[in-house]
């Protein structure tokens, strides 16, 4: 039977592990779109209703199954809008491909109708963007994009002029050195371990140390068991960039819990106080919340070595898998019978999670936001997914809702874009079907892309939303004020009633405004075996600040107060109530 350019591409990702594809149809791609229908045995297509979306969920998938996501768009606009999704897998190190469709190749270039150089267009966020050719190039092109995108976590992309996709194999012209088959399908991995004298040098830094704390990221995700060994030994608190959240359980006793603006007090002032920093899989960006400089001695384990230094001056570098190297870091410990710097930080973390925990359930109406959060986290299936987007809410979910040993933990890291959440809750649910899915949202993150409510109901997918209304763009709100000193502008949003939303989409829609209704609804919610969205109103003047008194935020926050914030006596008067008021003093 013939085959054609399109055939080529599909049965290749195929071959390299492509069970899913995220995008939406479009002239410009329809012979992948065929070829694509003609292998659905082993091949599935979500169709999505915003390209971006598709490719923030190949980003999701990849993160959630360490697979390579896959996402497709056609020309012009189509492969435009897969950009923002494409950078947060470029910025969080996840393998993705992108594949776009392009004009009849002899019009290309010449302001034909949508007639945008996706390859050029891609050079920046994709390690890898190629145009192909013609069918004879497909195989060579195809594979080498998959390669690169699993071997260096990136993004690859790969663009097919529509013409050149119906191109016969058989008929297209071949090169005399381009023998069919030449390339490999075969995947390679490397476990890259550092030097003896590196690892040595690093074990005499760790010896020397009497105050070390512990930076754990997503690259620690997987060494759990060799990050915790080596935190015993070494009578380390471990802290965790959000990445990082699910890394060890959030009530585990060796851990602070996170760090930055979202973070924890225990965690502020184990940095604060350490002697010695051991860094492992995490580029946490926000260097103002590392030690000072000369405070610490540090080293760092990256698999990638251009991350090494990259936020604080380490030492020594251990380019390896962090498994591997914590394994034969391990090896050349041995155990501090000193715990004092350890038991300060438990001791000082059961005081934090008391003061969130007996805060977090008042009366008010409308909630408090950590309301909520607190209750979802008490009633999660021991093996959830739980997705947070970008916003106020995601340091509600850093903060008050727990990871525990068997759940998953993402989020859109570096690129930290609004609108992830429901996209990441989409490919969690269709990598892992039997489990619950939560995705933890703001109003004006999930107004972006609303659309894919309608890919939730299409594909029967269990998720449970739940939504955080405050009718607030909350945490701008906060930086406008915190940061700058500026009175809030324009963070106010037009109210949308959410559960019409969801029932028009035929998602069973539930609405919380009161901390008595509150437990009753989750546990309705979370037990359906259908896809639920929970629209919350909760406070917008519920603060969001940092875990410790930063004195310049404060004299901001008073200034922009002063200067006319809408709600100056509500802000005022959440800014006295718990946690926020200790978070002001201390």
């Amino acid at each position: 039977m013939s085959r054609n350019a399109s055939d080529a591409l599909v049965e290749t990702l195929i071959s390299w592990g492509v069970d899913v594809i995220f995008g939406m149809p479009g002239d410009g791609i329809n012979g992948v779109m065929e070829a694509i229908r003609t292998r659905q045995d082993r091949v599935r297509f979500i169709q999505v209703r915003h390209e971006e979306s598709a490719a923030l969920m190949a980003c999701g998938y990849g993160k959630w199954t360490s697979k390579l996501g896959c996402c497709l768009a056609t020309t012009g606009p189509g492969g435009i809008h897969l950009l923002n999704g494409l950078y947060d897998a470029k910025a969080d190190g996840v393998p993705v491909l992108a594949i776009t469709g392009l004009p009849y190749h002899d019009l290309a270039n010449t302001r034909t109708q949508q007639d945008v150089d996706h390859s050029k267009l891609f050079m920046d966020v994709a390690r890898y963007s190629a145009t192909v050719m013609g069918a004879a190039q497909v195989e060579n092109v195809v594979s080498l994009a998959c390669r690169t995108a699993l071997a260096e976590r990136g993004v690859a992309h790969v663009a097919i002029p529509t013409d050149v996709q119906e191109q016969s194999i058989d008929d297209a012209p071949r090169s005399p050195r381009n023998k069919e088959h030449h390339v490999s399908m075969a995947r390679a991995e490397a476990m890259r371990l550092p030097s003896e004298d590196d690892l040595d040098r690093a074990a005499e830094i760790l010896a020397a140390g009497h105050r070390i704390a512990i930076l754990a990221g997503q690259g620690a995700l997987g060494a759990r068991k060799e990050l915790v060994e080596v935190a015993e030994k070494l009578g380390a608190p471990i802290v965790k960039a959000l990445l990082g959240k699910a890394v060890v359980p959030d009530t585990h006793p060796l851990t602070t819990g996170g760090i930055g603006l979202l973070g924890t007090r225990p965690s502020h002032e184990v940095m604060e106080a350490c002697d010695t920093l051991l860094i492992v899989g995490s580029t946490f960006p926000y260097i103002e919340y590392y030690p000072k400089p000369g405070q610490a001695r540090g080293i760092q384990i990256d698999r990638d070595a251009t991350r090494i230094g990259l936020r604080f001056p380490v030492d020594v570098g251990l380019a390896g898998d962090a498994g591997a190297t914590l394994t034969r870091l391990s090896e050349r410990l041995t155990r501090k019978d000193d715990r004092t710097f350890l038991s300060r930080a438990q001791e000082s973390m059961r005081h934090w999670r008391a003061l969130l925990h007996g805060s977090s359930e008042p009366s008010a109406k409308p909630m408090k936001p950590q309301t909520i959060a607190t209750a979802l986290s008490r009633r999660l299936a021991s093996d959830a997914i739980v997705v947070a987007d970008s916003g106020h809410n995601t340091g509600l979910c850093a903060r008050y809702v727990d990871i525990t040993d068997k759940q998953m933990f993402s989020v859109s890291g570096h690129m930290a874009t609004m609108a992830c959440g429901v996209p990441y809750a989409i490919a969690a649910s269709l990598a892992y079907p039997e489990r619950q899915v939560v995705a933890f949202v703001g109003d004006g993150g999930l107004s972006m892309l609303l659309g894919e409510l309608a890919t939730i109901k299409r594909y029967d997918l269990p998720i449970k939303i739940i939504v955080l209304k405050n009718n607030t763009l909350g945490q701008i709100k906060w930086e406008q004020m915190m940061f700058l000193g500026n009175p809030e502008y324009e963070c106010d949003l037009e109210p949308i009633d959410f559960v019409k939303i969801a029932d028009a989409m035929g998602i069973k829609g539930y609405r919380v405004e009161t901390r008595a209704d509150c437990d009753a609804i989750l546990d309705e919610a979370l037990s359906s075996r259908d896809a639920v969205l929970v629209e919350a109103i909760v406070d917008p003047n519920e603060p969001l600040l940092p875990p410790k008194r930063v004195p310049a935020y404060v004299e901001n926050l008073e200034k922009a107060l002063r200067r006319g914030t809408r709600g100056r006596a509500e802000i005022e008067h959440a800014l006295q109530e718990e946690p926020s008021r200790s978070m002001l003093e201390g």
